[in-house]
């Protein structure tokens, strides 16, 4: 058989063994099907991979000469690596031959078979970490637990740290004595602030209208009418008198002058709104209210000038930019308290009253039994160990001086939000299992993987009920939990976290680019646009490749202007059609990815590169040494050669450099292709006052000259962006960083999720019965030792 026999060999087997590697089709698993391929595929590694790969060059550490495709296994890794870089179009390299995207597409199917089959025969589902809650995983439960919102006393703690990509990585999630005493005062806040404690000292909180807002247009969610002002939501711990301060230059309109007093038109220039309704107050700046426990919403508006003069109504409205603004809110107390009042958090905490004494004791179990069921997310009764240890922090506060039965369940409730068994996600390990041995986790572990991947909170009553009657594995019931839990309300937490840091929002929130264009109202624009387009991709359940081209998006009267499109206006987020030659179609048109991979004073075709290669292609780019790409300034040093003019030019001088070239030949080209976009994503044509040039050749030789034509050159890799967004998901839904052996799973999760639409649903669906989620696998003690020092 000569070589180009061989070659179609290859591609002729892989399609037929090794299809659904990433495809739709069902694999053949038929081990003496696939061994037929090992000599064609020989040959295309001997002809395309080992001029570099060999135990001579080592290039990248790789040497195939070394390496038996009949025993894939035992190389494994290095496999994967190769499967994910082919499968990219990342090899071979640029300049090299490199056979027809068939062939090469073939060998990943080839390879990933072959893992497959092998995985198949020694399955490894790894092992999830003990984890800590995260911030926002502690927050939702607490809600969940309590009916309390703590978001802001939980916004105390310090951030938590990242690995992969997400805050929720168990090995990332470490606790220190300090951070464990920040939790503790966190604690205290949320069960004095939940049971409604009458001894409550006067505090101060304060809100600021932002510098973004705008006191020219409407502020959403008050009066039509009305533009400026502020909005918030405060949770008043107890029924008392509450002040309110208000600090803001209040417009004067009238219609003429008595006597040097002003003649107002129809009122008062600031209004007051509680719970939308208008509340007269004889100060608007300076007032107290006797206030319900509880949250509620407090609404400040200025009186629009356009509408008062020669006006004899009473207008709610607000401030001229000019000549007056709202620019805080201050709320002080409790002062003069009456009760703790009747707030969801108490009803939710209290399921019985004690008539008498003698009473408070079953009383006080039966209450925290319930709250420890639910915060330690399995069935705990009031005679269980757990409740004991609760009760003895009640006697303590209730046996203090002047304690009475309530705050002995708001100390025994403090204690139980620090617990270790509400604080971590523990699982059991079952007796007698041998090194290496895989077993399934319990209902109600799967039970707690699952409310925590879909909602970043604990399992609500009919989660936790179907997991202890252990009925999680009866047919469709985990399906059917799925969907109702992706169609409840707390399954926003998995758009605002998954995606949020996976589309870089998060990192959004912290870009200061030197553009006077950009603000926070600009910046909380491009958020909004990015969240409400991938909601509407799983609201309508649509394929999740909808991504990367789409014919609209979600725009403000601000955003639209900033990306020159014309015919929006108002300061509400709407879904915005687009021509099919919009560069805006897409994640890669969208101002707030564009702008959190730039630096603050330019743009960076590298970070954007590096970010689609390794987010959209799902393949890894090494970091550089520190500070390289920054020296980048286009002024010379004296006797020097003349800067370049464009960023374009500089970047192509500084990887004239060999050592840069290998990877600035992947990333650049795709960054080109974007540079179009200026540093805050708007559209430019000219850097430096010349014209952009945008043309440029991937390393498969694809040519791009704009964000179109990658676009296309994306799309034409789907299976890439699949393996992508599902090793992504996967990530964030395990709370681990994958490894190899996690490529099998990735692989059947995709051929899952791709016959059914692939669809976020499909996906979620796919994810939850893998062998990842539902599997673990006994590691020796050594292993388990150092996943503790991690």
């Amino acid at each position: 058989m000569n070589r180009k026999t061989f070659i179609l060999t290859a591609c002729s087997l892989a399609a037929a063994c090794g299809r659904a590697a990433l495809g739709a089709e069902a694999p053949v698993t038929d081990a003496e099907t696939w061994t037929l391929g090992i000599e064609p595929q020989q040959a295309l590694v001997e002809q395309y991979c080992l001029e570099c790969h060999n135990a001579t060059d080592w290039a990248g550490g790789v040497a195939f000469d070394l390496m038996s495709l009949t025993e894939l296994e035992h190389d494994a890794a290095t496999w994967e690596a190769a499967i994910r870089k082919v499968r990219a179009g990342l090899m071979p390299p640029q300049g090299n031959p490199r056979p027809e995207r068939a062939v090469l597409d073939g060998m990943v199917q080839w390879l990933g078979t072959g893992l497959d089959l092998a995985w198949a025969q020694s399955p490894n589902p790894g092992a999830e970490p003990v984890s800590r809650l995260n911030r926002a995983e502690y927050a939702n439960a607490v809600r969940d637990l309590l009916a309390f919102d703590a978001g802001d006393l939980v916004l105390s703690l310090p951030a938590d740290a990242t690995a992969a990509g997400f805050d929720n990585i168990a090995e990332a999630l470490s606790m220190s004595p300090t951070l464990l005493e920040g939790y503790l005062a966190v604690a205290r806040q949320i069960s004095r602030q939940a049971i409604g404690d009458t001894a409550t000292a006067p505090t101060q909180v304060e809100y600021t209208a932002g510098d973004g807002v705008s006191q020219q247009d409407y502020v959403e969610g008050l009066p039509l009418g009305t533009r400026g002002g502020m909005l918030v939501e405060h949770f008043f711990p107890v029924d008392a008198e509450y002040e309110f301060n208000v600090a803001a230059n209040i417009p004067v309109y009238g219609r003429g002058n008595d006597q040097g007093r002003m003649i107002w038109c129809g009122g008062p220039q600031l209004e007051v709104l509680f719970n939308g309704a208008t509340l007269p107050v004889e100060d608007p700046e300076r007032f107290r209210l006797r206030v319900p426990a509880g949250s509620h919403t407090i609404a400040l508006a200025l009186i629009d000038e356009k509408r008062c003069i020669g006006a004899g109504e009473l207008y709610l409205a607000e401030t001229n930019a000019s000549s007056g603004a709202v620019r805080s809110l201050e709320i002080d107390g409790p002062y003069n308290i009456t009760g703790p009042g009747d707030t969801p958090s108490r009803r939710t905490i209290f399921t019985c009253q004690p008539e008498r004494a003698g009473e408070e004791a079953s009383c006080a179990r039966r209450i925290l039994a319930n709250l420890a069921t639910k915060a330690y997310r399995r069935p705990v009764d009031t005679g269980d160990r757990e409740v004991d240890t609760l009760m003895r922090f009640f006697d303590m506060s209730r046996n203090a001086g002047g304690g009475t039965f309530e705050s002995g369940i708001q100390g025994a409730l403090t204690w139980l939000l620090v617990d270790p068994r509400f604080l971590y996600r523990f699982e059991a390990e079952p007796q007698g299992l041998a090194d290496g041995e895989v077993y399934r986790i319990s209902d109600l572990e799967l039970a707690s993987r699952l409310s925590f991947f879909l909602w970043s909170s604990i399992p609500d009553a009919q989660l936790l009920s179907l997991a202890a009657a252990g009925r999680l594995g009866e047919e469709g019931a985990l399906a059917q939990e799925v969907q109702r839990m992706l169609a409840d309300p707390r399954a926003a937490a998995l758009v605002e976290n998954f995606a949020g840091q996976w589309l870089k929002l998060r990192e959004l929130d912290a870009a200061a680019p030197q553009d006077p264009a950009f603000d926070s109202a600009l910046r909380e624009a491009m958020r909004q646009e990015t969240l409400l387009f991938f909601k509407h991709i799983v609201r309508e359940n649509s394929n999740l490749l909808g991504l990367l081209d789409a014919d609209y998006t979600y725009l403000n009267e601000r955003l639209a202007t900033h990306y020159g499109i014309n015919g929006v206006h108002g300061g509400y987020m709407r879904k915005v059609d687009l021509p099919p030659n919009s560069p805006r179609r897409g994640l890669l048109g969208h101002g707030s990815i564009l702008t959190a991979t730039s630096v603050p004073d330019r743009t960076s075709p590298v970070i954007r590169g590096a970010w689609i290669v390794e987010n959209l292609l799902g393949a890894h780019v090494p970091s550089p040494p520190p500070g390289v790409e920054t020296n980048l300034d286009p002024q010379a040093a004296p006797g020097e050669q003349a800067p370049a003019d464009t960023l374009r030019q500089r970047l192509e001088m500084h990887r004239i450099d060999p050592a840069c070239a290998a990877c600035h030949k992947i990333m650049d080209p795709i960054g080109f292709a974007l540079e179009n976009f200026d540093l805050v994503g708007r559209w430019r044509a000219l850097d430096n006052g010349l014209p952009i040039n945008t043309r440029a050749e991937m390393v498969d030789g694809t040519p791009v000259d704009g964000p179109g034509t990658l676009r296309a050159a994306l799309l034409a890799r789907p299976d890439a962006f699949q393996a992508s967004i599902t090793e992504r998901l996967l990530t964030y839904a395990l709370g681990r960083e994958l490894q190899y052996y996690d490529e099998p799973a990735v692989r059947r999760i995709v051929r899952q999720a791709d016959a059914d639409g692939f669809t976020l649903a499909a996906l979620v669906q796919a994810i939850v019965t893998s062998d990842p989620f539902q599997k673990r696998i006994k590691l020796p003690l050594p292993a388990l030792a150092a996943m503790a020092e991690q």
